[in-house]
């Protein structure tokens, strides 16, 4: 079975994500969206709010499941079964740091390969810190995220 970890924070979950998600279950048997625990970033959604978000999204996807990420990215994916990370890069400015964790993640275990995907030209300038920033500014973000993602996000405006 050809497996796939796609890692990140996603606080939150994109379009331009689902894309790549969306895209990745059909070049792989098994698609695992890695959502990592990282308080460092200070997120505006918890861990589980971000897991549960990503959960939603990618219901009715047979072969896509969501999980925590906890610790080394290399040995989630060898523990795991995977035989390659997915990592977006939307502009040339992403490839240089994608390129330096890629890198370094082929250093710590050869086993483990990266893809690069790019989004669609629909979403390639889309981030999830673009749309936090124009949601906490009231603007719409409805043709960003999936709707109960902007749904959570004007959630946390309201509250913040």
């Amino acid at each position: 079975m050809r497996t796939v970890i796609y890692p990140g924070s996603f606080d939150p979950l994109t379009n331009g994500h689902l894309d790549l998600i969306q895209r990745a279950a059909h070049l792989f048997d098994r698609v695992i969206v890695a959502v990592a625990d990282n308080d460092a970033k200070s997120p505006l959604f918890t861990f589980e709010e971000r897991l549960d978000l990503v959960s939603q999204s990618i219901r009715g996807m047979k072969n896509v499941e969501a999980e925590r990420l906890p610790g080394l990215l290399v040995d989630y994916v060898v523990r795991r079964g995977g035989q390659a990370v997915l990592r977006g890069l939307r502009a040339v400015s992403d490839f240089e740091f994608e390129f330096q964790l890629a890198l370094m993640n082929r250093k710590l275990d050869e086993r483990v390969e990266t893809i690069f995907m790019m989004p669609r030209e629909t979403y390639v300038f889309l981030s999830s810190r673009v749309v936090k920033e124009i949601s906490r500014l009231g603007g719409d973000v409805s043709a960003f995220v999936p709707s109960h993602v902007g749904r959570a996000l004007a959630g946390k405006r309201l509250v913040g």
